[in-house]
C-alpha cells in the first residue's frame, strides 16, 4: 500500500499550456492534467482505456468522427485504441484514470504531448 496527496506529486510542465502529476501502480495509472484555454492535446490513441472526469473546466473532444464538450463534472469513457484530440475550451483541470499504464507516459516517450 502506498498513500499519496497530490500536493506534493511532482509536476511535470509538458508544454507552456499543459501540465500533469501522475501517480501509478502495476495495472491502473492516475493522473491530474492541467490544460490552459486553447492549448492542444493533439490526435493519438493508447492501448489504455481512459476515464476523464472533469474538475475545472471544459474540454471538447474529437473522436469516432463526433465533437463531444465534456464540463466540470463530467466523466468521459474512451475506449482502446481509440483515436482522440482535445482542446481546452477553458482552463481546465481533469483526471485521467489509465489501464493499463501510459508507459510511454511513465518513460518520456508522450511527444504529442511535449510540442506545445
Amino acid at each position: 500500500m502506498q498513500m499519496f496527496r497530490w500536493d506534493t506529486v511532482h509536476t511535470e510542465v509538458m508544454s507552456d499550456k499543459i501540465w500533469r502529476k501522475v501517480i501509478s501502480g502495476e495495472k491502473a495509472m492516475v493522473a491530474q492534467v492541467f490544460i490552459a484555454k486553447g492549448g492542444v492535446v493533439p490526435t493519438h490513441q493508447h492501448e489504455s482505456e481512459q476515464i476523464t472526469y472533469i474538475l475545472e473546466g471544459a474540454l471538447e473532444f474529437d473522436l469516432e468522427g463526433r465533437r463531444i464538450i465534456v464540463r466540470k463534472g463530467e466523466v468521459l469513457y474512451i475506449p482502446s485504441n481509440v483515436p482522440h484530440r482535445a482542446v481546452a475550451l477553458e482552463d481546465t483541470l481533469d483526471l485521467d484514470v489509465f489501464s493499463p499504464i501510459r508507459t510511454d507516459w511513465l518513460t518520456g516517450k508522450d511527444e504529442y504531448l511535449r510540442r506545445g
